[in-house]
């Protein structure tokens, strides 16, 4: 089979992009911190949560800082057992890309991938979230941010905690907080798995 088939780092990044961050990219001049949340339950969930990482690493203007443990999770807004759990992680990472074109990446990852978006919460092969940008609080449709359901989502605020235990989302709170505020009944760290940080 051939391997460049499903590799998430043959994706172009658009030129516009490169040429925005190929000047700052050697010492990352002023990167912001974003958080994103990652999620799949269709195939191989490890392979493609590491894929998906290791792609996000390859995008120029961006390094990943730090990567969550795992997490399983029961699908959320759907019917129980109607479809595959989930493998859950966050990524915080540190960038010069502005945060559209932060969501480009992150729509391109999921195109690799063979994301389908037929269905509201339906199965996805891999979900890629901007969780935080910096302190930006925006409610603007295309990118709202902070991501308007990470505050009630354990799935979200569990690996987030566990990798920065100090960490705000803007405009919500701190993570531990809000936390003591969710229901974690769905949600479990599955210890035994790990994702790698990109060298």
């Amino acid at each position: 089979m051939n391997k460049t088939q499903f590799d998430p780092t043959v994706q172009p990044v658009p030129a516009s992009v490169v040429e925005q961050v190929d000047a700052a990219d050697s010492t990352l001049s002023n990167p912001k911190r974003a958080v994103l949340s990652l999620g799949s339950n269709l195939g191989n969930r490890l392979e493609t949560l590491q894929g998906a990482v290791d792609a996000l690493e390859d995008t120029p203007g961006v390094r990943i800082k730090a990567v969550s443990p795992v997490y399983e999770t029961e699908p959320w807004g759907v019917a129980p057992d109607s479809q595959p759990s989930y493998f859950n992680a966050v990524v915080i990472l540190r960038t010069t890309l502005p945060p559209a074109s932060l969501l480009e990446r992150a729509h391109a990852v999921e195109e690799a991938f063979h994301r389908v978006r037929d269905e509201q919460w339906g199965p996805r092969t891999i979900d890629v979230d901007i969780v935080a940008y910096a302190d930006i609080v925006s409610d603007d449709p295309v990118l709202t941010l902070p991501h308007p359901r990470a505050h009630e989502r354990a799935f979200v605020l569990a690996p987030w905690h566990d990798v920065d235990p100090e960490a705000q989302l803007p405009g919500r709170g701190t993570v531990a907080g809000l936390l003591t505020q969710v229901t974690r009944t769905g949600i479990a760290p599955r210890t035994d798995l790990e994702l790698r940080l990109p060298e």
